[in-house]
């Protein structure tokens, strides 16, 4: 077993081999710029740049035109975001996100908000999932857009698309859907979900960093987003910019070997981390956060009452790589907003660990994990005045503290 244990496999991928193998021949003798019209070198990287295109569009069943790749996730996000706002500012200027939507997604709002767009920000229940009638009742003639992530970061909710998708449909609006966390890992497809826009990336999926993409609707109905990177008109006019060739290739075979093997990495990644929740579970005042009958099959986030997760973290953070939220947002000391959203209170939001386990997790792994959270959480407990009063039966919630 080779330490440290890497369980943030929400926050990052390794790149499969197989995608290395792929991406080594475009930084070498394969290195053309593929907007170079005019001979073999940029032939040979625009063959490559299509080919990676059709794969990935394959992985989400859609058509190859209408993928534009990105420097990655955040940047698609604001791509449809803004892009949107601007091209449908004769429709309306009004969009629906929710509450636990990725900052990317929050941020670019908040900046649309500044120009005089109205943001409405669903909340959700306590399972991380929106109220589907309150989203109906939100949406008015003036709004051009929903964006509701697919399946959420750190808890691993997977939001209805098909149910959210039908409301969209209805009253003639737009969906846009984060789908960073989903595509390569449970089966995604714009049709079949009936999504407008989608932004995803291949750093988690195992493929490099760098590289996402844009998913934009061609037909019923044809979407059109406003270039937010100006430039020689690359992409559609959608996104200028010399294309990451060697990423681009990366993505596309990451996103096949995703496709062919989803199944199968799946019904064992999910086996792992049910073994893994269910030994965490056993150790008192320790709750699952999320929905567990609608989530992602290889993230767990758990609470362990009592324990604060940034201490629980140092305990083992050594031998073993987690979080206690999303690495976006990790350098602050403020609990999670999404864990906020869900109704947690500041203590059990502050001490709770994301487990993001993947293709390359091992049952020996998942054992010494579970062995080493369980021996950290009650050496922590140990020395913990709550933990003492709340065994001895005092309510803990009605303790006045003395304000210094």
């Amino acid at each position: 077993m080779n330490f440290p244990i890497y369980l943030d496999n929400n926050a990052t991928t390794p790149c499969d081999p197989r995608v290395i193998d792929a991406m080594l021949p475009y930084f070498t003798s394969k290195f053309g710029n593929a907007a170079s019209r005019n001979h073999p070198f940029g032939w040979v990287a625009e063959e490559a740049v299509d080919y990676a295109r059709e794969q990935v569009a394959k992985l989400i069943g859609a058509d190859a035109k209408e993928i534009i790749f990105t420097s990655g996730a955040t940047e698609a996000d604001n791509l449809a975001i803004k892009g949107v706002f601007e091209m449908y500012a004769q429709k309306g200027n009004h969009i629906i996100t929710a509450v636990t939507e990725h900052k990317a997604v929050l941020d670019a709002c908040h900046h649309i908000e500044k120009l005089g767009a109205k943001v409405t920000y669903l909340p959700v229940n306590n399972e991380g999932l929106i109220n589907l009638e309150e989203l109906e009742n939100t949406i008015t003639d003036a709004t051009i857009l929903v964006a509701i992530m697919y399946a959420n970061n750190e808890v691993g909710t997977i939001q209805n698309m098909k149910a959210i998708s039908a409301i969209c449909k209805k009253k003639g609006t737009l969906l846009f859907s984060d789908a960073t966390q989903a595509v390569g890992k449970i089966p995604v497809d714009v049709n079949a979900d009936g999504i407008d826009l989608m932004a995803f990336s291949a750093h988690k999926m195992y493929g490099p960093k760098g590289v996402g993409a844009l998913y934009v609707r061609r037909k019923n109905p044809r979407v059109k987003v406003t270039a937010q990177m100006d430039g020689g008109g690359h992409e559609r006019g959608m996104r200028s910019g010399t294309l990451n060739v060697p990423g681009i290739v990366g993505f596309g075979t990451a996103a096949e070997i995703c496709r062919l093997d989803m199944e199968a990495d799946t019904a064992r990644i999910s086996k792992l981390r049910d073994k893994l929740e269910t030994a965490l579970c056993k150790i008192e005042e320790s709750y699952v956060n999320g929905c567990v009958s609608s989530r992602l099959p290889h993230v767990s986030n758990i609470s362990f009452k009592y324990v604060e997760g940034e201490g629980l973290m140092m305990g083992f953070n050594k031998n073993i790589a987690v979080s206690s939220g999303s690495a976006c947002t990790s350098a602050s000391l403020e609990p999670s907003y999404v864990l906020k959203a869900l109704g947690l209170g500041d203590d059990l939001a502050h001490s709770s660990l994301r487990f993001g386990l993947g293709r390359f997790t091992t049952e020996e792994e998942v054992d010494y994990t579970i062995e080493a959270v369980s021996k950290t959480v009650l050496k922590l407990r140990e020395v913990s005045p709550l933990w003492e009063m709340f065994k001895e039966g005092m309510d803990i919630n009605a303790i006045e503290w003395a304000h210094h």
